[in-house]
């Protein structure tokens, strides 16, 4: 059985004042396939526990541990990180101009895997995901998120997703933007790739309304850089109701 093991995970980033600490000391194991929810007030943490965790250059790991099946990540590159399981899926995803979406994923797919898969099963299974995700085929020849709407890149991401097939996927507020229709989307295919894989979900949201889809086995709420309290399904809908405001009191935020 797959576990990703966070550990007392210390991050800095650097800024015009100074070297800033934004994690200070993270605390999380995910299963395979638990979904575990980060939910938390802007400016807690909760995006730069993603990056931290795919090997963003700007976010400097000062303290703590990541471990893949007992396999350190932290002094790894972002390539090796993605062969060994990981998936990050960009709250902001980048438009890639000159790069067909259909290269792009048979591309990606060779990197890991360490050799190219048969282009008629290849062509297959990214029919059948495109077809799941309702998106239109003629998104294969697209330049990769350039002039894609926002529920169209967030349809990508889970696109990649599916056909990459990783241990663990971190989806960084995959939800903003998206209307009820394209949620319920994103949601499925989510969901699909947790019943045919295993994998691991680490889901960072502001809201409750995708954990109606994607459901929790457990929430955390990040405040301040660390885990302020964690508990079941029922605890997003207490932070719905009632907010942040009773764990920043007396938190130390900046």
């Amino acid at each position: 059985m797959s576990v990703l093991k966070i550990e007392d995970l210390q991050v800095s980033v650097e800024t015009e004042q100074g070297t800033k600490q934004i994690l200070r000391g993270v605390d999380l194991t995910i299963g395979e396939g638990e979904t575990h929810a980060i939910m938390g007030p802007n400016g807690s943490g909760k995006s730069t526990l993603a990056y931290a965790i795919a090997g963003h250059p700007k976010y400097q790991v000062t303290g703590g541990s990541v471990q893949l099946d007992g396999e350190e990540m932290l002094d790894k590159t972002v390539d090796e990180r993605a062969r060994a399981g990981l998936f990050l899926a960009m709250q902001y995803p980048v438009e890639i101009p000159g790069v067909s979406v259909s290269n792009f994923l048979r591309t990606a797919k060779t990197a890991l895997d360490g050799e190219a898969p048969p282009i008629r099963s290849w062509i297959k299974d990214l029919d059948s995901s495109m077809t799941a995700l309702r998106m239109d085929r003629t998104f294969r020849e697209r330049n990769v998120n350039e002039g894609f709407s926002g529920g169209e890149k967030k349809r990508h991401e889970i696109l990649q997703l599916e056909l990459l097939k990783p241990k663990f996927a971190v989806l960084d507020e995959t939800d903003s933007g998206l209307d009820v229709d394209a949620l319920k989307i994103v949601s499925e295919g989510v969901n699909r790739a947790k019943e045919t894989t295993g994998l691991g979900v680490l889901l960072i949201t502001h809201y409750n309304r995708i954990l109606r889809y994607v459901k929790p086995d457990f929430v955390h709420v990040f405040v301040a850089g660390r885990v302020a309290e964690q508990g079941g399904p029922e605890l997003a809908v207490r932070l719905e109701n009632e907010g942040y405001d009773r764990f920043l009191t007396g938190a130390n935020v900046e």
